[in-house]
């Protein structure tokens, strides 16, 4: 049955906030969605509203960090049905802390075992199928924070250039596959890790927003998915100007650190 979003839809991170409501979004008849989450409960509760909705859905409650058992799902997902649409929204933070003591090691390399290790075996992992088949989309979550460092969250920001260049990348050379690869990059979004985050949060979104402003970036397949308007604008404009311009307008704005 040809229709026009995609039939398979495999969500990572989908027990966090935009990860959940993506869920929701595309959860309809005639889709497969194909979740992960870390939180049991949270997931199958979200598996039977995705359900209720139309939706056939799988789930698998998975540390995303055991690359070894990532890559063992993938190798059983890729022998039974290889998705159309693969969103990685899995991901964590962390900041400098109270009193600007700092990141500890331990919470930097749990962050970039999520963040971009994991990120990239996922896509790694499902790279070769897609390209045999000749179709198929990756959307990659990283962050307006990725166009320029905070002073706050010196590793997040970190890792979600990672994920923006390594999107890019991959962009430019699967086209001609007739793979399509999406950078997603939100500003603020209401969730437990946003709450968490120090500093200001202007423009505020809701995950259902979030979810459907990222829907509306694949189905035209652009290349970054941005928003909101102008905090996308002000964060590509940190990159451009002069650095030390760029970080006295954070220290006014008390992203400093």
């Amino acid at each position: 049955m040809k229709q026009a979003g995609p039939v398979t839809v495999l969500i990572t991170g989908a027990t966090g906030a935009i990860g959940y409501a993506l869920a929701r979004y595309y959860a309809k008849p005639d889709v497969c969605l194909i979740l992960q989450g870390r939180n049991a409960d949270t997931l199958d509760a979200l598996a039977e509203v995705c359900r209720a909705q139309g939706a056939e859905v799988w789930v698998r409650v998975l540390d995303l960090r055991d690359i070894p058992a990532l890559q063992q799902w993938l190798a059983e997902i890729i022998a039974g049905r290889l998705p159309d649409l693969v969103i990685a929204s899995a991901g964590v933070n962390t900041n400098n802390g109270p009193g600007r003591q700092g990141e500890s090691w331990q919470d930097i390399e749990a962050l970039l075992d999520v963040n971009v290790k994991s990120t990239l075996a996922l896509v790694n992992g499902l790279i070769p199928a897609m390209r045999r088949r000749g179709s198929g989309q990756l959307a990659l979550l990283s962050s307006l924070a990725a166009f320029y460092g905070l002073p706050l969250t010196p590793s997040y920001c970190a890792s979600k250039a990672a994920i923006k260049a390594y999107g890019e990348a991959l962009r430019g050379w699967l086209v001609r596959d007739g793979v399509q690869v999406n950078v997603v990059m939100p500003g603020y979004v209401k969730s437990a890790m946003c709450d968490e985050m120090p500093g200001p949060k202007p423009f505020l979104l809701a995950p259902e927003q979030a979810a459907r402003l990222i829907a509306q970036g694949l189905a035209k397949n652009q290349a970054r998915i941005s928003f909101p308007f102008p905090l996308n604008l002000g964060c590509w404009l940190l990159a451009v100007f002069p650095a030390a311009l760029s970080q006295r307008f954070l220290r006014l704005l008390n992203y400093g650190g």
